[in-house]
Protein backbone atom coordinates (compact mmCIF):
# COMPACT_ATOMS: atom_id res chain seq x y z
CA UNK A 1 0.00 0.00 0.00
CA UNK A 2 1.60 3.50 -0.91
CA UNK A 3 2.84 5.11 2.12
CA UNK A 4 -0.23 8.15 1.72
CA UNK A 5 -3.17 5.90 1.17
CA UNK A 6 -3.81 5.46 5.22
CA UNK A 7 -3.45 8.85 5.73
CA UNK A 8 -5.64 10.32 2.72
CA UNK A 9 -9.07 9.93 4.64
CA UNK A 10 -7.55 11.84 7.58
CA UNK A 11 -5.88 14.89 5.35
CA UNK A 12 -8.88 15.24 3.50
CA UNK A 13 -11.55 15.43 6.27
CA UNK A 14 -9.55 17.65 8.45
CA UNK A 15 -9.10 19.64 5.68
CA UNK A 16 -12.84 20.46 5.30
CA UNK A 17 -12.56 21.83 8.96
CA UNK A 18 -11.42 25.80 8.74
CA UNK A 19 -9.31 26.91 11.40
CA UNK A 20 -9.65 28.87 13.95
CA UNK A 21 -13.49 27.56 14.26
CA UNK A 22 -16.32 29.47 13.10
CA UNK A 23 -17.99 29.53 16.03
CA UNK A 24 -19.72 27.75 18.81
CA UNK A 25 -21.11 24.37 17.84
CA UNK A 26 -24.04 21.95 18.71
CA UNK A 27 -23.55 19.06 16.96
CA UNK A 28 -25.95 16.69 16.10
CA UNK A 29 -24.89 13.15 17.36
CA UNK A 30 -26.96 9.74 16.32
CA UNK A 31 -23.92 7.78 17.04
CA UNK A 32 -23.07 6.79 13.85
CA UNK A 33 -20.60 6.38 11.72
CA UNK A 34 -20.78 9.70 9.78
CA UNK A 35 -21.93 11.88 13.34
CA UNK A 36 -18.84 10.01 15.33
CA UNK A 37 -16.43 10.51 12.71
CA UNK A 38 -17.09 14.66 12.48
CA UNK A 39 -17.26 14.53 16.58
CA UNK A 40 -13.59 12.86 16.48
CA UNK A 41 -12.56 15.50 13.97
CA UNK A 42 -14.15 18.45 15.93
CA UNK A 43 -12.65 17.29 19.57
CA UNK A 44 -9.14 17.33 17.66
CA UNK A 45 -9.47 21.05 16.96
CA UNK A 46 -8.12 23.31 19.89
CA UNK A 47 -10.04 26.16 18.29
CA UNK A 48 -13.28 24.29 18.51
CA UNK A 49 -13.21 23.88 21.56
CA UNK A 50 -12.15 27.18 22.66
CA UNK A 51 -14.87 28.35 20.61
CA UNK A 52 -17.38 26.12 21.97
CA UNK A 53 -18.29 22.35 21.53
CA UNK A 54 -20.77 20.23 22.74
CA UNK A 55 -23.02 17.28 21.05
CA UNK A 56 -26.74 16.69 21.40
CA UNK A 57 -28.53 13.16 20.93
CA UNK A 58 -32.03 12.48 19.87
CA UNK A 59 -33.84 10.05 21.64
CA UNK A 60 -36.56 8.92 19.23
CA UNK A 61 -37.85 6.14 21.66
CA UNK A 62 -38.51 3.89 18.19
CA UNK A 63 -35.95 1.15 18.37
CA UNK A 64 -35.78 -1.23 21.63
CA UNK A 65 -32.04 -0.34 21.64
CA UNK A 66 -32.65 3.47 22.16
CA UNK A 67 -31.84 3.91 25.51
CA UNK A 68 -28.33 1.78 25.18
CA UNK A 69 -27.79 4.03 22.44
CA UNK A 70 -28.37 7.54 24.29
CA UNK A 71 -25.73 5.97 26.89
CA UNK A 72 -23.48 4.45 24.01
CA UNK A 73 -23.51 8.07 23.03
CA UNK A 74 -22.68 9.64 26.55
CA UNK A 75 -19.98 7.53 27.09
CA UNK A 76 -18.31 8.73 23.69
CA UNK A 77 -18.62 11.94 24.25
CA UNK A 78 -17.30 12.01 27.91
CA UNK A 79 -14.22 9.97 26.55
CA UNK A 80 -13.62 13.52 24.22
CA UNK A 81 -14.53 15.83 27.17
CA UNK A 82 -17.61 17.02 24.81
CA UNK A 83 -20.68 17.59 26.59
CA UNK A 84 -23.70 15.97 25.53
CA UNK A 85 -27.49 16.87 26.14
CA UNK A 86 -29.98 13.73 25.55
CA UNK A 87 -33.18 14.77 24.41
CA UNK A 88 -36.12 12.45 24.48
CA UNK A 89 -38.87 13.25 21.30
CA UNK A 90 -42.28 12.01 20.78
CA UNK A 91 -42.76 10.91 16.82
CA UNK A 92 -46.00 10.40 15.73
CA UNK A 93 -46.60 7.41 13.71
CA UNK A 94 -49.64 9.07 11.96
CA UNK A 95 -48.59 12.18 11.13
CA UNK A 96 -49.18 11.50 7.28
CA UNK A 97 -45.49 12.04 6.00
CA UNK A 98 -44.69 8.81 6.61
CA UNK A 99 -42.11 7.90 9.99
CA UNK A 100 -39.00 8.93 8.44
CA UNK A 101 -40.09 12.54 8.07
CA UNK A 102 -42.07 12.47 11.38
CA UNK A 103 -39.04 11.78 13.20
CA UNK A 104 -36.76 14.24 10.89
CA UNK A 105 -39.05 16.80 11.89
CA UNK A 106 -39.11 15.99 15.49
CA UNK A 107 -34.78 15.90 15.36
CA UNK A 108 -34.63 19.55 14.11
CA UNK A 109 -37.57 20.84 16.13
CA UNK A 110 -35.33 19.41 19.19
CA UNK A 111 -32.03 20.94 17.49
CA UNK A 112 -33.88 24.24 17.23
CA UNK A 113 -34.58 24.29 20.94
CA UNK A 114 -31.23 23.45 22.03
CA UNK A 115 -29.19 26.16 19.81
CA UNK A 116 -28.06 28.60 21.87
CA UNK A 117 -27.16 32.47 20.95
CA UNK A 118 -24.35 32.39 18.15
CA UNK A 119 -24.12 28.75 18.06
CA UNK A 120 -24.34 26.80 15.12
CA UNK A 121 -25.66 23.36 14.06
CA UNK A 122 -23.12 21.07 12.38
CA UNK A 123 -24.27 17.48 10.83
CA UNK A 124 -22.58 15.28 9.43
CA UNK A 125 -23.90 14.43 6.30
CA UNK A 126 -21.58 14.02 3.47
CA UNK A 127 -21.73 13.22 -0.28
CA UNK A 128 -23.25 10.00 -0.63
CA UNK A 129 -26.18 11.35 1.44
CA UNK A 130 -26.54 14.43 -1.16
CA UNK A 131 -26.54 11.88 -3.93
CA UNK A 132 -29.59 10.29 -2.70
CA UNK A 133 -31.34 13.20 -1.63
CA UNK A 134 -30.76 14.45 -5.06
CA UNK A 135 -32.14 11.35 -6.53
CA UNK A 136 -35.14 11.40 -3.87
CA UNK A 137 -35.97 14.94 -5.24
CA UNK A 138 -36.38 14.11 -8.65
CA UNK A 139 -38.38 11.00 -8.22
CA UNK A 140 -40.72 13.50 -6.07
CA UNK A 141 -40.54 16.12 -9.07
CA UNK A 142 -38.45 18.81 -7.88
CA UNK A 143 -37.21 21.82 -9.62
CA UNK A 144 -33.84 23.03 -9.57
CA UNK A 145 -34.66 24.49 -5.92
CA UNK A 146 -35.40 20.81 -4.62
CA UNK A 147 -32.40 19.40 -7.16
CA UNK A 148 -30.01 21.51 -5.25
CA UNK A 149 -30.29 19.47 -2.31
CA UNK A 150 -28.72 20.07 0.60
CA UNK A 151 -26.19 23.18 1.35
CA UNK A 152 -23.30 22.64 2.58
CA UNK A 153 -24.10 25.99 4.35
CA UNK A 154 -27.38 27.21 5.39
CA UNK A 155 -30.24 29.14 7.50
CA UNK A 156 -31.55 27.40 10.61
CA UNK A 157 -33.54 28.46 13.46
CA UNK A 158 -32.62 32.16 13.48
CA UNK A 159 -28.51 30.68 13.13
CA UNK A 160 -26.57 28.63 10.65
CA UNK A 161 -26.46 24.77 9.36
CA UNK A 162 -23.42 24.05 8.94
CA UNK A 163 -22.55 20.24 6.63
CA UNK A 164 -18.46 19.98 6.89
CA UNK A 165 -18.41 16.64 5.17
CA UNK A 166 -21.10 17.48 2.53
CA UNK A 167 -18.11 16.67 0.08
CA UNK A 168 -16.34 13.84 1.47
CA UNK A 169 -17.66 9.98 0.34
CA UNK A 170 -18.72 7.91 3.05
CA UNK A 171 -15.86 5.57 2.30
CA UNK A 172 -13.50 8.32 3.38
CA UNK A 173 -15.57 8.30 6.97
CA UNK A 174 -15.69 4.92 6.90
CA UNK A 175 -11.53 5.06 6.42
CA UNK A 176 -11.22 7.79 9.04
CA UNK A 177 -12.87 5.67 11.75
CA UNK A 178 -11.10 2.55 11.00
CA UNK A 179 -7.67 4.23 11.32
CA UNK A 180 -8.47 5.75 14.15
CA UNK A 181 -10.33 2.49 16.24
CA UNK A 182 -13.69 4.57 16.22
CA UNK A 183 -16.53 2.29 17.25
CA UNK A 184 -20.26 3.36 16.48
CA UNK A 185 -24.10 2.72 16.56
CA UNK A 186 -25.36 0.55 13.43
CA UNK A 187 -29.22 1.59 13.32
CA UNK A 188 -30.57 -2.02 11.79
CA UNK A 189 -33.48 0.70 10.42
CA UNK A 190 -31.06 1.98 8.13
CA UNK A 191 -30.83 -1.97 6.46
CA UNK A 192 -34.83 -1.35 6.14
CA UNK A 193 -35.01 -1.48 1.83
CA UNK A 194 -39.24 -0.58 2.98
CA UNK A 195 -38.07 3.28 4.00
CA UNK A 196 -37.25 5.34 -0.27
CA UNK A 197 -34.04 6.66 1.19
CA UNK A 198 -32.76 3.10 1.99
CA UNK A 199 -33.79 1.83 -0.55
CA UNK A 200 -32.45 4.30 -2.77
CA UNK A 201 -28.93 3.65 -0.90
CA UNK A 202 -29.25 -0.19 -0.82
CA UNK A 203 -30.24 -1.03 -4.24
CA UNK A 204 -30.40 1.88 -6.72
CA UNK A 205 -27.47 3.41 -5.82
CA UNK A 206 -25.39 -0.13 -5.93
CA UNK A 207 -26.58 -0.57 -9.04
CA UNK A 208 -25.90 2.89 -10.38
CA UNK A 209 -22.34 2.43 -9.22
CA UNK A 210 -22.06 -0.55 -10.64
CA UNK A 211 -22.05 0.85 -13.87
CA UNK A 212 -20.88 4.22 -13.34
CA UNK A 213 -18.23 4.17 -10.02
CA UNK A 214 -18.31 7.91 -9.56
CA UNK A 215 -21.91 8.60 -9.55
CA UNK A 216 -22.59 9.76 -6.84
CA UNK A 217 -19.59 12.40 -7.63
CA UNK A 218 -21.43 12.99 -10.36
CA UNK A 219 -25.15 13.28 -8.91
CA UNK A 220 -23.75 15.86 -6.22
CA UNK A 221 -22.54 18.02 -8.93
CA UNK A 222 -25.73 17.86 -10.62
CA UNK A 223 -27.19 19.33 -7.04
CA UNK A 224 -24.46 21.75 -6.96
CA UNK A 225 -24.88 22.73 -10.61
CA UNK A 226 -28.68 23.50 -9.73
CA UNK A 227 -28.36 24.99 -6.67
CA UNK A 228 -26.38 27.69 -8.79
CA UNK A 229 -28.82 27.78 -10.90
CA UNK A 230 -32.02 28.16 -7.95
CA UNK A 231 -29.62 31.16 -6.86
CA UNK A 232 -29.84 33.21 -10.35
CA UNK A 233 -33.90 32.51 -10.24
CA UNK A 234 -34.04 33.36 -6.65
CA UNK A 235 -32.72 36.46 -6.96
CA UNK A 236 -35.19 37.30 -9.59
CA UNK A 237 -37.86 35.80 -7.30
CA UNK A 238 -37.32 38.07 -4.13
CA UNK A 239 -37.23 41.09 -6.74
CA UNK A 240 -40.32 40.10 -8.41
CA UNK A 241 -41.93 39.83 -4.54
CA UNK A 242 -40.81 42.77 -3.43
CA UNK A 243 -42.57 44.65 -5.93
CA UNK A 244 -45.65 43.32 -5.30
CA UNK A 245 -45.41 43.66 -1.68
CA UNK A 246 -45.51 46.69 0.66
CA UNK A 247 -43.22 44.83 3.43
CA UNK A 248 -41.86 42.00 3.82
CA UNK A 249 -44.57 38.85 4.72
CA UNK A 250 -47.13 41.51 3.60
CA UNK A 251 -50.17 40.01 1.73
CA UNK A 252 -50.10 39.84 -1.83
CA UNK A 253 -52.51 41.73 -4.20
CA UNK A 254 -54.37 39.82 -6.64
CA UNK A 255 -54.15 41.74 -9.75
CA UNK A 256 -50.65 41.92 -10.22
CA UNK A 257 -49.83 38.76 -9.26
CA UNK A 258 -51.74 37.34 -11.97
CA UNK A 259 -50.50 39.41 -13.99
CA UNK A 260 -46.75 37.31 -13.64
CA UNK A 261 -46.05 34.56 -16.32
CA UNK A 262 -47.42 30.79 -14.91
CA UNK A 263 -43.54 29.76 -13.52
CA UNK A 264 -42.44 33.05 -12.56
CA UNK A 265 -45.81 33.40 -10.10
CA UNK A 266 -45.42 29.64 -8.80
CA UNK A 267 -41.62 30.64 -7.54
CA UNK A 268 -42.89 34.37 -6.20
CA UNK A 269 -45.52 32.34 -4.44
CA UNK A 270 -42.94 29.76 -3.18
CA UNK A 271 -40.71 32.69 -2.16
CA UNK A 272 -43.08 34.57 0.15
CA UNK A 273 -44.40 31.22 1.74
CA UNK A 274 -40.45 31.09 3.14
CA UNK A 275 -40.29 34.92 3.76
CA UNK A 276 -43.05 34.24 6.29
CA UNK A 277 -41.30 31.26 7.67
CA UNK A 278 -43.86 28.85 6.92
CA UNK A 279 -42.88 25.38 5.92
CA UNK A 280 -42.41 24.70 2.37
CA UNK A 281 -45.65 24.89 0.09
CA UNK A 282 -46.27 21.61 -1.62
CA UNK A 283 -47.00 21.23 -5.57
CA UNK A 284 -50.85 20.46 -4.48
CA UNK A 285 -50.45 23.81 -3.06
CA UNK A 286 -49.34 25.77 -5.74
CA UNK A 287 -52.45 24.04 -7.74
CA UNK A 288 -54.97 24.37 -5.29
CA UNK A 289 -54.31 28.35 -4.60
CA UNK A 290 -54.25 28.46 -9.19
CA UNK A 291 -57.56 26.72 -8.91
CA UNK A 292 -59.13 28.15 -5.53
CA UNK A 293 -57.92 31.37 -4.72
CA UNK A 294 -56.37 33.52 -7.91
CA UNK A 295 -59.68 33.46 -10.09
CA UNK A 296 -61.24 36.77 -10.42
CA UNK A 297 -64.87 34.91 -8.71
CA UNK A 298 -62.80 32.68 -6.15
CA UNK A 299 -64.92 31.70 -3.18
CA UNK A 300 -64.30 33.96 -0.58
CA UNK A 301 -64.26 30.99 1.84
CA UNK A 302 -61.58 29.13 -0.20
CA UNK A 303 -57.95 27.51 1.36
CA UNK A 304 -55.27 26.08 0.99
CA UNK A 305 -53.57 24.45 4.26
CA UNK A 306 -50.91 22.23 4.96
CA UNK A 307 -48.69 21.26 8.10
CA UNK A 308 -50.34 24.01 10.06
CA UNK A 309 -49.83 26.78 7.90
CA UNK A 310 -52.86 28.26 5.71
CA UNK A 311 -53.24 30.63 2.15
CA UNK A 312 -56.90 32.45 2.24
CA UNK A 313 -57.88 35.29 -0.06
CA UNK A 314 -60.08 38.24 0.47
CA UNK A 315 -60.83 41.34 -0.74
CA UNK A 316 -58.49 40.45 -4.01
CA UNK A 317 -55.57 39.89 -1.81
CA UNK A 318 -53.53 36.60 -0.85
CA UNK A 319 -52.95 36.10 2.87
CA UNK A 320 -50.61 33.08 4.45
CA UNK A 321 -50.31 32.35 7.72
CA UNK A 322 -49.94 29.85 10.41
CA UNK A 323 -53.29 28.14 11.57
CA UNK A 324 -54.20 28.72 15.11
CA UNK A 325 -57.18 27.18 16.56
CA UNK A 326 -60.69 29.19 17.49
CA UNK A 327 -60.08 31.15 20.63
CA UNK A 328 -62.45 29.26 23.32
CA UNK A 329 -66.06 31.15 23.60
CA UNK A 330 -64.82 31.68 27.26
CA UNK A 331 -61.73 32.94 27.42
CA UNK A 332 -60.86 36.01 29.15
CA UNK A 333 -57.91 37.38 31.51
CA UNK A 334 -56.96 40.01 33.74
CA UNK A 335 -53.93 42.05 32.47
CA UNK A 336 -52.65 45.21 33.90
CA UNK A 337 -49.67 45.48 31.16
CA UNK A 338 -46.27 44.84 33.11
CA UNK A 339 -45.48 41.53 31.59
CA UNK A 340 -46.63 40.23 27.74
CA UNK A 341 -50.06 38.57 27.84
CA UNK A 342 -50.06 35.17 25.95
CA UNK A 343 -53.13 34.45 24.04
CA UNK A 344 -55.39 31.21 23.24
CA UNK A 345 -53.78 30.93 19.87
CA UNK A 346 -49.47 31.36 20.81
CA UNK A 347 -49.58 35.56 20.34
CA UNK A 348 -48.35 37.85 23.10
CA UNK A 349 -49.99 41.21 23.89
CA UNK A 350 -47.76 43.69 24.96
CA UNK A 351 -47.46 46.64 26.79
CA UNK A 352 -44.40 48.71 24.65
CA UNK A 353 -42.90 51.44 26.38
CA UNK A 354 -39.27 53.08 27.10
CA UNK A 355 -39.41 51.61 30.82
CA UNK A 356 -41.92 48.81 32.59
CA UNK A 357 -45.16 50.25 32.61
CA UNK A 358 -48.50 49.22 34.12
CA UNK A 359 -52.05 50.42 33.75
CA UNK A 360 -53.72 52.48 36.42
CA UNK A 361 -55.99 49.43 36.74
CA UNK A 362 -55.95 45.98 35.37
CA UNK A 363 -58.26 45.15 32.28
CA UNK A 364 -60.33 42.45 31.39
CA UNK A 365 -58.67 40.65 27.79
CA UNK A 366 -61.15 38.32 26.18
CA UNK A 367 -62.56 37.85 22.49
CA UNK A 368 -65.55 39.41 20.89
CA UNK A 369 -68.76 37.99 21.39
CA UNK A 370 -70.69 40.62 19.45
CA UNK A 371 -72.63 44.10 19.81
CA UNK A 372 -69.58 45.86 21.33
CA UNK A 373 -69.03 49.26 20.71
CA UNK A 374 -66.21 51.51 20.58
CA UNK A 375 -66.26 55.52 20.49
CA UNK A 376 -62.81 56.91 18.82
CA UNK A 377 -60.57 59.68 19.41
CA UNK A 378 -62.10 62.88 18.61
CA UNK A 379 -65.71 61.30 18.23
CA UNK A 380 -68.63 61.66 20.62
CA UNK A 381 -70.33 58.81 20.02
CA UNK A 382 -69.67 55.56 20.13
CA UNK A 383 -69.63 53.41 16.96
CA UNK A 384 -70.74 49.71 16.39
CA UNK A 385 -67.25 47.44 16.55
CA UNK A 386 -68.44 45.31 13.18
CA UNK A 387 -68.56 48.39 11.28
CA UNK A 388 -65.37 49.73 12.32
CA UNK A 389 -63.30 46.24 11.78
CA UNK A 390 -65.10 46.38 8.38
CA UNK A 391 -63.65 49.67 7.76
CA UNK A 392 -60.10 48.75 8.96
CA UNK A 393 -60.11 45.94 6.28
CA UNK A 394 -59.17 43.06 8.80
CA UNK A 395 -59.95 40.02 7.55
CA UNK A 396 -63.11 37.81 8.74
CA UNK A 397 -60.97 35.41 10.15
CA UNK A 398 -58.32 37.98 11.86
CA UNK A 399 -61.68 39.29 13.55
CA UNK A 400 -62.12 36.34 15.40
CA UNK A 401 -59.25 36.05 17.12
CA UNK A 402 -58.77 39.79 18.42
CA UNK A 403 -58.23 40.85 21.85
CA UNK A 404 -60.96 43.06 23.13
CA UNK A 405 -59.58 45.29 26.12
CA UNK A 406 -62.07 46.19 28.50
CA UNK A 407 -61.98 48.41 31.81
CA UNK A 408 -65.52 48.03 33.96
CA UNK A 409 -67.29 50.40 31.92
CA UNK A 410 -66.35 50.64 28.46
CA UNK A 411 -64.18 48.62 25.42
CA UNK A 412 -61.11 50.57 25.26
CA UNK A 413 -59.16 48.77 22.24
CA UNK A 414 -59.52 46.25 19.84
CA UNK A 415 -56.00 45.02 19.23
CA UNK A 416 -53.65 47.22 18.90
CA UNK A 417 -55.00 49.76 16.73
CA UNK A 418 -58.65 50.03 17.31
CA UNK A 419 -58.61 52.35 20.33
CA UNK A 420 -61.13 54.16 22.56
CA UNK A 421 -60.51 57.74 23.17
CA UNK A 422 -59.35 57.18 27.03
CA UNK A 423 -56.74 54.24 26.39
CA UNK A 424 -55.60 56.23 23.07
CA UNK A 425 -55.11 59.23 25.62
CA UNK A 426 -53.40 57.14 28.24
CA UNK A 427 -51.22 55.46 25.93
CA UNK A 428 -49.87 59.01 24.42
CA UNK A 429 -49.40 60.35 27.97
CA UNK A 430 -46.96 57.53 28.82
CA UNK A 431 -45.24 57.04 25.63
CA UNK A 432 -46.97 53.64 25.26
CA UNK A 433 -48.22 51.81 22.72
CA UNK A 434 -49.95 48.29 22.46
CA UNK A 435 -48.21 45.15 20.14
CA UNK A 436 -49.59 42.26 19.34
CA UNK A 437 -46.67 39.72 18.15
CA UNK A 438 -46.84 36.45 16.16
CA UNK A 439 -46.68 32.88 17.23
CA UNK A 440 -43.27 31.57 17.00
CA UNK A 441 -42.67 30.47 13.44
CA UNK A 442 -42.49 26.48 12.83
CA UNK A 443 -39.03 24.82 11.45
CA UNK A 444 -38.93 23.89 8.32
CA UNK A 445 -38.70 20.05 7.88
CA UNK A 446 -36.60 19.86 5.21
CA UNK A 447 -33.71 17.63 5.26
Amino acid sequence: MPPHASTSPLSALAAALPDPAPAPLLLGFSGGLDSTVLLHLLAQQPSYRRAGLRALHVHHGLHADADAWAAQCAQRCAALAVPLQVVRVQVPRDSGDGLEAAARQARRQAFAQALQPGEWLALAQHRDDQAETFLLRALRASGPDGLAAMQAMSDFAGSRLWRPLLAQPRSALHAYAQQHGLQWIDDPSNADPGFDRNFLRLQVLLLLRQRWPHADAALARSAQLCADASALLQADDRAALDALQDAPAAPLPLAPLRALPTARRARVLRCWIAQAGLPPLPAAGLAAIERDLLQPLADAAAQFAWHGACVRSWRDTLYAEQERAPWPADWQAQWDGRTPLPLPDGRLLHLHAATTLAFDTPLLVRARRGGERLRLPGRTQSQSLKHLLQTQALPPWERLRLPLLFDATQLLAAGPDLLAAPLHAWLQAHAARLVLDPPPAPTSASH
